[in-house]
């Protein structure tokens, strides 16, 4: 049997920009207010808007499976309507949830045991779940910060945050 492709893309608007409109996480490069170049949207009144994508390439045959998996910034998508440091912060936050998303569905993956009668089913079912955690969380960090204006309820985010980013470190190398 030959190796087939299947490629699984989560980009919210499924937009797909230049690669240099996108910006691969990085635990070293964090985000500047020069990396959001979208409008904002004049009916939000939200002071900012991350824009994230995962992405996942799958190839498989009888042998079993191998993956690789982005984290990527959006910046064309991305935008700032108040522009100070603790609201790029916030949105750096955002950025870091989906790197812990990505993580976890290499996680995931690597867990799972391959079946060659039902490998598309089973990776659709992973990619799905971890996916719906992903968007859960999303919201729910920007409801219980109140979009950063609890600073206490961001606090707790930021620690959080970084506290499973930490314990999916062994994650981490997904290319």
């Amino acid at each position: 049997m030959l190796p087939r492709i299947i490629l699984f893309i989560l980009t919210l608007f499924f937009s797909f920009p230049k690669e240099d409109n996108m910006i691969e996480w990085s635990p070293t490069r964090k985000l500047t207010w020069a990396d959001f170049k979208g409008t904002p949207d004049p009916s939000s009144t939200d002071a900012a808007l991350t824009h994230s994508s995962i992405t996942v390439g799958f190839e498989y045959s009888n042998k079993g499976l191998k993956h690789t998996i982005k984290c990527k910034f959006n910046k064309l998508l991305s935008w700032g309507r108040i522009r100070n440091e603790y609201i790029l912060s916030h949105e750096q936050r955002h950025f870091d949830i989906a790197e812990a998303h990505a993580r976890l569905l290499n996680k995931n993956l690597n867990e799972y045991v391959f079946n060659s009668k039902t490998v598309n089913e089973d990776i659709n079912n992973i990619y799905n779940e971890t996916m719906k955690e992903h968007v859960s969380m999303q919201k729910q960090y920007d409801l219980i910060t109140d979009h950063s204006l609890d600073t206490a309820e961001q606090n707790k985010w930021d620690k959080k945050v970084e506290v499973m980013l930490n314990s999916l470190a062994e994650y981490s190398k997904y290319n």
